[in-house]
C-alpha cells in the first residue's frame, strides 16, 4: 500500500501522520498537496474510502475547519470512522451516499477533492453538477483521476476487472474538460502527472487502484465500485488486470491527471439550470 501512495505523491511523512489502515493502496495521486487547502475551511473527498485524504486534510484545515468524507460502501464508511476515532480527529464526518446524490446543501464547501474515484462514475455529468452545486462561489475542484489520452486497447475497454481497478472506466480528456465547462466550471486545467499507472502492478496482489485490503467476506469491499465486484471473487479480479497490466502498457493510452476548475465567484446563477446554453458565461 505505501509503494503505491508514494508512488501517486504521498510523502512519507504524511503516511506516517495518519492511521497506518487509511491507506488502502486505492490511489492515482494526492489531491490535498495541491488543493490548497487553508485553516478553517470545509473540504469533501468525494470517495473517501479508508480516510486517507479526509485525515490529510483534516490537519491542514485544522480545528476551525471540517473535513467530510462521502462514499457508497457501507464497510468503508465503518472503516472509516474507526480510524478516525482511532486518530483523535474531532474536524471529521463521513457520510454513506453516492457521489451523484451528495448529502450537503448548496454552497456549503470551499474546496471538493477526490482520488481515483470520479472516473468510477457512470453518470460523470451528474456528479460534476453535484459538485458544482455544494462548492460556495468561488470553490474550488481539486481532483485526481485516471483519463485518456487515446483510445483503450479492446480487450482493457471491455474488462470488468479493469473497470473496477479505474481504468476502463476513464473518459477522454477532451471531454472531461467539457463536461466540467458544461457543469459551470470555470478556468478548468487538467495536467498529466506523468506518474506510471503500471506502479499498481508491482504491489502483491494489487491492481489498478481497486485493493484487497480488506479480509473476509468484506474483502471485494475494498474494490472502487462494490456492485462490480460482486460478479468477481477479488482474488479473479485481481489476477485477472495484473495480467492486462502486464500484457499492455496502459500509460500509452491513460493519464494519472490533477484536474482544476473554479465555481464562479459570483451572486449570480451560472449552472446549466439558468444558463442552458453550452457555454455556461461566467458573470462579473
Amino acid at each position: 500500500m505505501k509503494a503505491v501512495a508514494e508512488a501517486f505523491g504521498y510523502t512519507a511523512d504524511e503516511l506516517t501522520s495518519i492511521p497506518a489502515a487509511a491507506n488502502m493502496g486505492l490511489s492515482c495521486g494526492n489531491p490535498t498537496a495541491t488543493a490548497h487547502l487553508k485553516p478553517g475551511e470545509v473540504v469533501v473527498d468525494l470517495g473517501s474510502g479508508g480516510g486517507l485524504d479526509v485525515f490529510l486534510a483534516a490537519q491542514k484545515v485544522g480545528p476551525a475547519g471540517r473535513a467530510i468524507g462521502i462514499d457508497m460502501t457501507p464497510a468503508m464508511i465503518e472503516r472509516a470512522r474507526a480510524n478516525a476515532t482511532a486518530g483523535g480527529y474531532t474536524n471529521v464526518e463521513f457520510h454513506l451516499a453516492n457521489i451523484d446524490r451528495l448529502p450537503l446543501a448548496d454552497a456549503s464547501a470551499d474546496c471538493v477533492i477526490s482520488n481515483c474515484v470520479l472516473n468510477l462514475a457512470p453518470d460523470k455529468p451528474a456528479v460534476f453538477r453535484e459538485i458544482f452545486r455544494v462548492l460556495k462561489p468561488g470553490g474550488r475542484l481539486a481532483v485526481s483521476d485516471i483519463a485518456l489520452k487515446s483510445e483503450l486497447p479492446e480487450a482493457i475497454a471491455k474488462s470488468l476487472a479493469a473497470y473496477v481497478g479505474c481504468i476502463g472506466g476513464a473518459i477522454r480528456i477532451d471531454d472531461y474538460r467539457t463536461e466540467l465547462r458544461k457543469a459551470g466550471f470555470e478556468s478548468v486545467e487538467i495536467v498529466d502527472s506523468g506518474a506510471d499507472l503500471n506502479a499498481y502492478a508491482a504491489v502483491e496482489g494489487q491492481s489498478g487502484c481497486c485493493s484487497p485490503a480488506m479480509d473476509g467476506d468484506n474483502a471485494a469491499q475494498g474494490c472502487c465500485t462494490p456492485d462490480a465486484s460482486k460478479t468477481l471473487h477479488p482474488k479473479t479480479l485481481h489476477n485477472d488486470l495484473s495480467a492486462l497490466l502486464s500484457k499492455y502498457d496502459v500509460n500509452a493510452a491513460a493519464a494519472s491527471v490533477k484536474v482544476y476548475a473554479l465555481k464562479p465567484a459570483t451572486k449570480g446563477c451560472c449552472g446549466p439550470e439558468c444558463c442552458p446554453s453550452d457555454k455556461v458565461e461566467s458573470h462579473a
